[in-house]
């Protein structure tokens, strides 16, 4: 259950999909957390909790929020201590342009990047998952 270490397998399986929303970035103080909120990421720093949500739900709520953006699923099992996976793929992206805001959760990487880039996102990813393949 761990997932793949191996760099040139999990390029070589990468494939990705493009989850249904847009996102933002958001940060309340704990006890402002209002009730209801399902944030898909929260995370506390020491300034204050960062959340990760659908951007009409910060709307809803009436929250400031930065980085209106698409979230994009990696579909490989890759493991926690695999290296150098997301930083391939953060390197491929920066060659065009793009910043990404990755998310490692369990099972899967995720990828946050900038609303109407996505297509840009998937079809690198795909080049990335082709030009592996290729070498094998």
């Amino acid at each position: 259950m761990g997932g793949e270490k191996d760099l040139a397998m999990l390029l070589q399986t990468l494939s990705a999909v493009l989850v249904d929303g847009s996102y933002v970035f958001a940060t309340i103080h704990e006890e402002a957390m209002p009730p209801g909120l399902s944030p898909r990421m929260l995370f506390r720093e020491a300034e204050g909790i960062t959340l990760v949500l659908l951007q009409d739900e910060a709307e809803a709520m009436g929250m400031k929020y930065e980085f209106p953006c698409r979230m994009i699923t990696l579909n490989v099992h890759s493991s926690l201590e695999a290296v150098g996976f997301i930083a391939h793929i953060a390197s491929e992206l920066a060659k065009h342009d793009m910043g990404v805001n990755p998310v490692s959760g369990y099972f899967h990487d995720h990828l946050f990047v900038p609303l109407g880039r996505e297509a840009d996102a998937l079809q690198i990813i795909s080049e990335i998952a082709e030009r592996f393949s290729a070498q094998q």
